[in-house]
């Protein structure tokens, strides 16, 4: 899962350079890749990869979770990164966030390790 992850995040930052190598300054044009995961393994190959690629740090946003690690959302925003919070909203949010958690078991462990740092 890993491996296709990563394989993914090129293709997305790959795209993103093939289409239009100057990013606008509010970050929409072209449409930059969105990164969604709290795995800093993951983040830490997104960003290595676009660093490689020559993508800046503006053209590549994470996305998470609202209240799964906070502090590493505050880490990506000092670095310049763009981040962008999602936040379970309506009657059935309860219901979609447990089903989150369970699609992936490892998904339960990383939330539980994860809610006391932050």
């Amino acid at each position: 899962m890993d491996a296709n992850f990563d394989l993914l995040t090129k293709i997305l930052i790959d795209t993103s350079l093939a289409l239009n190598s100057s990013i606008s300054a509010d970050g929409r044009t072209p449409p930059i890749p969105a990164i969604a995961t709290h795995d800093e393994k993951r983040i830490a190959f997104a960003k290595s990869y676009a660093e490689k690629a020559g993508l800046p740090k503006t053209g590549l946003e994470f996305q998470m979770l609202y209240g799964i690690r906070r502090d590493l959302q505050e880490q990506l925003v000092k670095e310049g990164y763009p981040v962008r919070v999602y936040v379970p909203f309506g009657t059935h949010w309860y219901p979609y966030y447990i089903r989150r958690l369970a699609e992936r078991p490892a998904n339960i462990w990383f939330f539980v390790s994860n809610f006391f740092k932050g």
